[in-house]
């Protein structure tokens, strides 16, 4: 749990599967934190000052005032302030390098398959105006095989990387919109079951209602 002097984290996000991320992660550390808002809709993250910490205009973005060396530090990209905020805590993310690995594994899984091509089956599927039957189909199929992917690694584990961690955080806030990727949990036992798990816990729940 985070000193009550601890200055507070500036948390530049908006209500999206990578956005929700980080507040989850915080609350799981105890670390104080404050959100900003960048409404994407609006454009607020083509704005100047956003961009200044954030170079790829994408949410979430961080400013730690107490980074390495007593310095602030701003950090973007969902898994890298996963990751930096693991290493900053100790929490969510072991020092033990072969359990680390199978983390990293596991996040890098997300960030580069799951969660762009989930992104790209929602588009598709909900805000398209022309409904392309060769696009839906093409990332209907990647994200029935990705979730196959994570329904066979959940069949004898609790989490995704034996014990829960970054990488639980960073898939969990994507399969929670499984209904709109036109994804079926029925036919997926142990994600249901591990995505039930995940969603009950309390910082989990705080972390998604922060924004």
């Amino acid at each position: 749990m985070a000193a009550a002097t601890q200055k507070p984290i500036d948390l530049h996000t908006w209500g999206t599967p990578n956005g929700w991320k980080i507040p989850i992660m915080l609350e799981e550390c105890g670390l104080p934190y404050r959100v900003v808002p960048v409404n994407i809709g609006k454009g607020d993250q083509l704005a100047p000052d956003f961009l200044a910490i954030s170079p790829n205009n994408k949410i979430p973005a961080i400013v730690d005032p107490d980074g390495p060396g007593a310095k602030p530090i701003t950090v973007f990209e969902s898994g890298a302030i996963l990751q930096y905020l693991g290493r900053k805590t100790g929490c969510l993310y072991p020092t033990d390098e072969r359990a680390r690995v199978a983390v990293d594994e596991w996040l890098f899984w997300q960030v580069g398959g799951f969660g762009p091509m989930l992104g790209q089956m929602h588009h598709f599927r909900i805000h398209a105006e022309e409904k392309i039957p060769y696009a839906i189909e093409r990332f209907s199929a990647e994200a029935h095989r990705l979730y196959g992917v994570l329904d066979r690694r959940l069949a004898d584990r609790d989490y995704i990387a034996d014990t829960y961690s970054i990488a639980d955080i960073a898939i969990l806030t994507w399969a929670k919109h499984h209904e709109k990727q036109g994804i079926d949990l029925a036919t997926l036992p142990n994600v249901r079951r591990w995505l039930d798990t995940v969603l009950a816990r309390p910082a989990v729940k705080r972390g998604l209602a922060a924004i």
